[in-house]
């Protein structure tokens, strides 16, 4: 006998996904983080600005183009770039749980919570 599939809701901060518990059954409504990492430093304005960049970047290519997320964090960050490759990357998991991207690896896309090394963002075909 099979069971029907857990619920499951990205993570507000890092897009990841985050899977019903059943001691989350009386406030699954209110679960919006999948660690207290994401839920103590929150969604930052910076968070923001990395996924508008992302979406801005994804929309200015070509259709059948990708981008890298390091192009995000270069443009919101300046000199300091590298410390936001991260969030850019976690911007790109919250535009593929809203269903305003995709993540690839090699040509292929993979689900976000298993992308490992570089990826690419492009738009949902």
């Amino acid at each position: 006998m099979s069971r029907a599939p857990l619920p499951t809701k990205p993570c507000a901060r890092c897009g990841r996904t985050i899977t019903w518990r059943k001691a989350w059954a009386r406030d699954w409504d209110s679960v919006r983080w999948c660690s207290d990492n994401c839920r103590k430093h929150g969604l930052t304005p910076v968070d923001i600005e990395l996924e508008d960049t992302v979406q801005a970047l994804v929309e200015a290519h070509a259709d059948s183009a990708s981008v890298d997320p390091s192009e995000a964090a270069k443009a919101v960050g300046g000199a300091g770039w590298e410390e936001l490759v991260e969030p850019a990357r976690n911007a790109a998991r919250r535009l593929v749980a809203a269903g305003r991207a995709e993540i690839t690896q090699g040509g292929q896309v993979i689900d976000p919570d298993h992308a490992k090394g570089p990826i690419k963002v492009r738009r949902p075909r």
